[in-house]
């Protein structure tokens, strides 16, 4: 490990969070003021020292705004409902998980079955259409 690096659990400054994820310094201390969850220790001269786990939240919450599509007030909920206990799955792992213990061969199973009703409900649509 050269000078310059740091252990993986060693607390980060705001200064090496904000190169190590991309996200500005302001953004960083915008965020401490929306997501209750990010709370770095301060010390004196209100420095801020990030965890490894603060980091690894920051980089969860770029992920949802940035390339999830959530709103401030989207994670915001997700994280609270997880504080909770509860278990939330993001729409992009949605379709990889079980549903109330079914399978996901299940899932798609009535999913089939579900376009198949809409397709018959347009198409005898069309046909009173056609017909009117």
């Amino acid at each position: 490990m050269s000078g310059n690096e740091k252990s993986d659990g060693a607390f980060r400054t705001i200064g090496e969070v904000a190169t190590a994820t991309g996200v500005a310094p302001h953004v960083l201390r915008y965020w401490e003021t929306r997501f209750p969850e990010l709370r770095p220790v301060t010390r004196a001269g209100n420095r801020r020292y990030y965890r490894p786990a603060d980091v690894a939240l920051i980089e969860r919450i770029q992920r949802l705004l940035g390339t999830e599509g959530y709103t401030v007030k989207g994670v915001q909920k997700l994280l609270a409902a997880e504080g909770r206990g509860g278990k939330i799955v993001p729409p992009s792992a949605a379709a990889e998980q079980s549903i109330d213990g079914e399978s996901s061969s299940m899932i798609s199973v009535v999913a089939s079955e579900t376009i198949e009703a809409i397709r018959a409900i347009r198409d005898r649509l069309q046909r009173a259409l056609d017909a009117a």
